[in-house]
């Protein structure tokens, strides 16, 4: 067997892996994993494996040809005719060898992240912690071993680019016909040469008396004389000197970043009416579920609070939350309220907020319109988000979930709405769900 051959396998079985995690969203018994531990049924796949032939016979190859087929073991005989179970179960059907895959909710949201290509980055909100970060701010202060050199000496390269001048060619000014001290003042004013009255009246008075006068005018000067300029100059002689000032240090200090927790409470509202029947239960589930691991796994901290309603709502516990049903009417708006009283303990400036709830979308008369609606935009939240569980499709008078789309229509950022009217919509309201997010800031 090649190497080729094995890293193929190996790929192979990665895939298999998310394949199976789909499926067991789909279908799979979710019951079965704990709130921090999930267990995924995973098919048996034997990896491959690599044994040295003691005898030394030309390899440990086996099978027809002496060639094994890919991912076969070392010392276990090629499959016969008869032996295939065939092209495998439907998702869900009993059936196939399976062992369990244990992950924690950091790993199954990686999971979901590849399966459904979602790139949901959590938001930090209460700071908790500050560390120092690189060097990147300057301070006036500070130990010699932090001095930012490089910043010091630009900062005196550009002093003496901007004081600096060609002192030879300003002592041939001065001999220019009838210019004394204060004449060659005036023209290096009108020149911008930063040269001070003092520096002038001493180079005039060093010069002889017999070189007075040598240059008819300042245009015969420059006929007859180049005048370099400070960047000819460094790049001729170099740089000897460097004006430095003590105004020009600045010392190197790390930068201080603000580590905040990531904090989150999600709100899961399901409707237990009587018209809630055990299929729609199985789906309000099959959806809810992985949510609550996916932001188990994307937070540092992650609280759960679970509201059933039918007329009224009331706080369950985890428990009960899925198993629960009730003989009632349906009064969507009476879970709003409770959940905007339970907030309370959880603040929009602290915490990240989900707002998900579930049902058939049946409502009392008029609920939508004018309790929910303006309950869900008085709720701050990073996400509110209502799905749809009508396995047969819509029932005429189950209209909620429509008239929360045609409100706040399909490209918002804080409010989805999802339809699953059957295991196989599960993930794909899971990614509608979880897409929708936008990048607000906290």
């Amino acid at each position: 067997m090649g190497l080729r051959d094995d890293l193929e396998r190996f790929r192979e079985v990665g895939e298999q892996r998310r394949e199976d995690l789909a499926d067991f969203i789909k279908y799979g018994d979710l019951g079965g994993g704990r709130p921090d531990r999930i267990q995924i049924p995973v098919k048996i796949v034997s990896l491959p494996e690599f044994e040295y032939d003691q005898r030394d016979q030309g390899g440990v190859g086996q099978g027809d040809g002496g060639t094994p087929d890919v991912g076969q073991p070392v010392g276990q005989p090629q499959p016969q005719p008869g032996d295939d179970d065939g092209d495998g179960d439907e998702p869900g059907e009993e059936g196939g060898d399976h062992e369990y895959y244990e992950m924690d909710p950091e790993e199954f949201a990686q999971e979901l992240d590849e399966e459904l290509g979602l790139d949901l980055e959590p938001k930090g909100k209460k700071v908790v912690e500050e560390k120092e970060g690189p060097f990147t701010d300057l301070t006036r202060t500070g130990p010699d071993s932090t001095l930012d050199f490089e910043r010091m000496f630009k900062e005196g390269l550009k002093r003496k680019l901007a004081m600096d001048f060609d002192e030879e060619f300003l002592r041939e000014v001065c001999k220019v016909e009838g210019f004394g001290p204060r004449d060659v003042f005036e023209w290096a004013r009108s020149e911008s040469i930063p040269v001070s009255m003092a520096w002038i009246e001493d180079a005039y008075d060093d010069i002889p008396p017999a070189e007075r006068g040598a240059w008819a005018s300042v245009e015969e000067l420059e006929e007859n004389v180049e005048r370099q300029s400070v960047q000819q100059k460094i790049r001729r002689e170099g740089i000897k000197h460097v004006p430095f000032r003590r105004e020009d240090e600045r010392y190197r200090h790390p930068e201080i970043i603000e580590e905040k927790e990531k904090n989150v409470v999600v709100v899961n509202i399901r409707d237990v009416s009587g018209s809630m029947r055990e299929k729609k239960r199985e789906l309000v589930e099959r959806t809810f579920t992985p949510l609550d691991w996916y932001l188990t796994g994307k937070y540092d901290n992650a609280e759960f609070v679970y509201i059933a309603h039918d007329a009224e709502a009331w706080q369950v516990e985890r428990e009960e939350f899925f198993g629960i049903r009730s003989g009632g009417g349906t009064k969507i708006s009476s879970a709003y309220e409770l959940a905007d009283e339970l907030l309370e303990e959880y603040p929009w400036s602290d915490w990240n907020r989900y707002v998900f709830a579930a049902g058939d979308s049946e409502n009392s008369s008029n609920d939508t319109e004018e309790r929910v609606i303006p309950l869900m935009e008085e709720i701050p939240a990073n996400l509110h988000a209502y799905v749809e569980t009508q396995p047969s499709g819509n029932a005429i008078n189950a209209t909620h979930a429509e008239e929360l789309e045609r409100h706040f229509g399909r490209d918002a950022e804080d409010v989805a709405v999802a339809y699953v009217n059957g295991a196989d919509d599960v993930t794909d309201a899971i990614y509608d769900i979880l897409s929708t997010e936008g990048d607000t800031d906290d």
